[in-house]
């Protein structure tokens, strides 16, 4: 077992810590006083942890350069609040670890559900469709990408950001989007659905995951389009070879490009039809669910979080009962 879970750390710049973790993204940077410095994101199962190594040497900076996202490192540090969050100040880098000194349960966080189970859950949702130009079409997304699909993250940093997270991320809205048409009979069942299997199914070319489901950076169309646009593209042009009905691809289309609701969340447009209103809801509900499951996952009962940046920097509070 890992002595110092990144959920356990607590500021005490006075006690210092010493274990492995996975390095998820790396910088070194000038500062204003002419030195360079490190900037790290270590992660282990339990979350990640900024962390940073000030006024690098010419020989740490030859090293540290060669230090890369992926690589599974042994630090010593001492853990402190900064702004609210806990900050990692690193007094010495070991080098990377080897295999077969750390357990990979420990350092690379995973959905808690196996991917061939969530897997065939979405499939045998989508298969269940009676609509048969959308089964076709999102089974064609769906088998045809299936060996990434099994361990893609949903995200960078923040909601999902696991492996197989996109999987969980998707399952969940799906239970969601089921419950939702009990209650909203006028809705599709189907086009909300297939929003749901197909809304963030551009991830799998917008982030450069490894098999590890870690991502240290965006792809070059990740970057300069992002995953409604590509959403958009890749869904009229899986029409167009389908020969799915043209009303049918403008809404699917439609709602990859709406889902994210306003302009500064990359959706130049709001959703036009209920479909395409609920998927937004359904979106941002299991992102936030997650986030607040994962900030008050170690957090003791009566206590509060730390600052969650994707919640408006609020700090959550965990019920006594």
């Amino acid at each position: 077992m890992k002595p110092y879970y990144i959920k356990d750390l607590r500021p005490d710049e006075g006690h210092r810590i010493e274990d492995r973790y996975l390095v998820k993204t790396v910088d070194i940077r000038d500062g204003n006083n002419g030195k360079r410095h490190l900037y790290m994101t270590l992660a282990d199962a339990t979350g990640d942890i900024q962390s940073v190594k000030w006024n690098l040497t010419p020989d740490e900076v030859k090293a540290f350069a060669k230090v890369q996202s992926g690589m599974v490192i042994s630090v010593a540090g001492r853990c402190r609040d900064y702004k609210g969050q806990n900050q990692l100040i690193l007094d010495a880098i070991k080098g990377e670890a080897r295999e077969g000194t750390y357990e990979r349960a420990d350092l690379f966080k995973a959905a808690p559900e196996k991917p061939e189970d969530m897997y065939k859950y979405i499939v045998d949702r989508i298969n269940e469709f009676s609509d048969e130009e959308l089964k076709r079409l999102c089974l064609s997304f769906y088998e045809g990408d299936k060996e990434r699909i099994m361990y893609f993250p949903a995200a960078m940093s923040n909601h999902h950001a696991e492996y197989a997270g996109l999987l969980y991320h998707v399952k969940r809205m799906m239970m969601m989007g089921e419950r939702a048409c009990e209650v909203y009979t006028y809705l599709n069942k189907d086009l909300l659905l297939a929003g749901v299997a197909l809304h963030d199914i551009e991830k799998l070319n917008e982030l450069a995951s490894d098999e590890n489901g870690v991502v240290p950076e965006y792809t070059l169309e990740g970057k300069m389009l992002g995953h409604l646009v590509m959403g958009v593209e890749a869904i009229g042009e899986r029409c167009k070879e389908l020969g799915i009905d043209h009303e049918k691809c403008l809404l699917m289309q439609h709602m990859s490009l709406t889902h994210h609701y306003e302009p500064e969340f990359g959706s130049p447009k709001k959703p036009l039809f209920p479909e395409a209103e609920m998927l937004h809801y359904l979106d941002m509900t299991d992102a936030k669910m997650f986030d607040m499951e994962d900030a008050l996952g170690n957090v003791e009962a009566g206590g509060f979080s730390e600052r969650v940046f994707t919640l408006d920097n609020r700090k959550l509070y965990k019920r006594t009962f």
